[in-house]
């Protein structure tokens, strides 16, 4: 799949490593070229300012703070049709809470932000540390939620989680980020509050 991943931080850096390792078309872009070249040439991927990345990409991944994507959105232009995987999570400055919820998610703001888009829910529920190791737990696949209201980019977004090792679960409707982002909330406590590290993923077992 041709994606631009949006953002070179440590969740960016890491969807990109592992997005090029699977084989699919990636372009880094965001607010600082340099930073996004620098990831871009570790990876093998390519770089473009986020206003020509439209023609060049099927799917975008918005791997910025869920603040920022109003004005990524701005700055790509058109996204009507394109896939918007959405790993945001409205944390706030402590990381110890949401800013959004009950009502709404982050996953649907950004769907009424672009509302020709489809808004897909994913690797929010992973640490950048998981994403950049890899998702295999000791030959158990760590789980990939999918979350949205367009059954075909569903469908698209899990077969990418897939390429990346993940085992894809369909976690229903785009309204059901109202549940994962607190999931995410509860994995970062766990991880950063309980100390039990950051190689820790949500899973969802079935006997």
């Amino acid at each position: 799949m041709k994606i631009t991943v949006v953002g070179y931080g440590n969740i960016g850096a890491a969807v990109t490593k592992q997005l090029a390792k699977a084989g699919h078309d990636v372009i880094v872009s965001g607010r600082d070229l340099d930073k996004a070249r620098a990831v871009a040439e570790e990876h093998g991927a390519k770089v473009l300012p986020l206003s020509e990345t439209g023609t060049q990409s099927e799917a975008y991944v918005l791997a910025v703070y869920f603040e920022a994507v109003k004005d990524v959105l701005a700055s790509i232009g058109d996204v009507s049709g394109k896939i918007l995987i959405d790993p945001t999570n409205p944390l706030t400055a402590d990381f110890m809470g949401l800013t959004v919820g009950h009502s709404t998610s982050a996953a649907e703001e950004i769907a009424k932000l672009a509302p020709g888009a489809k808004v897909v829910k994913a690797f929010n529920t992973l640490f950048a540390q998981v994403i950049d190791a890899g998702a295999d737990f000791g030959g158990t696949p760590a789980a990939g939620f999918v979350a949205g209201d367009d059954a075909d980019a569903k469908v698209a977004v899990a077969g990418v989680l897939e390429s990346l090792g993940y085992a894809p679960i369909d976690a229903g409707g785009l309204v059901n980020a109202r549940y994962l982002e607190p999931v995410a909330g509860l994995n970062i406590y766990l991880g950063y509050g309980a100390g039990l590290g950051t190689q820790i993923a949500p899973t969802w077992i079935k006997r």
